[in-house]
């Protein structure tokens, strides 16, 4: 069986991926651009990346926006001591927040490190990140006993799905 097979991808995942890898193109069609390199239509590249989405072959597709770019300098990820019995329900109403660009559940490292729930919040400033973890905190009410605001102190390359090389 070859590495290929073995993979569950397909000859056009491949090339999608690797099309797509470096993010689709900034043009006001990018599925059609996409379609065109692969020699067939946008329509395709959709229903196929759909597809793909469907077989779990690929968590998602979305925007990967540079928060620095578009001024948003002060970047926290907050970290919160919430009750075990309530943290579902409320993360899902704290990644609805528009301030939050991802939140989710991690399990908690005793003694040293308390905190189940992380939401990532953007601002303009440090006080802006400060008044939107202050609106978290009222959000997660009594279910919260603690929290901390981690800034970031660098500017990490995000990427999408890269296609490793066979050895």
């Amino acid at each position: 069986m070859s590495t290929l097979e073995r993979s569950g991808l397909s000859e056009f995942d491949r090339a999608l991926i690797a099309a797509t890898q470096g993010g689709l193109p900034l043009v006001a069609r990018p599925y059609e651009a996409v379609g065109a390199l692969l020699g067939v239509s946008g329509e395709a590249v959709q229903e196929h990346l759909e597809r793909m989405l469907d077989q779990g072959l690929i968590r998602r597709i979305g925007a990967v926006p540079n928060h620095y770019r578009l001024g948003f300098t002060a970047n926290g990820m907050t970290v919160w001591d919430v009750d075990d019995a309530r943290v579902d329900d409320l993360g899902e109403r704290v990644g609805a927040l528009p301030g939050v660009s991802h939140c989710y559940r991690r399990p908690r490292h005793l003694p040293d490190w308390p905190y189940n729930l992380f939401a990532m919040l953007h601002g303009r400033s440090r006080a802006e990140v400060e008044a939107q973890a202050a609106e978290l905190r009222r959000l997660l009410g009594d279910a919260c006993r603690g929290h901390d605001i981690l800034y970031s102190s660098e500017i990490l390359k995000k990427t999408g799905l890269r296609l490793g090389h066979a050895g």
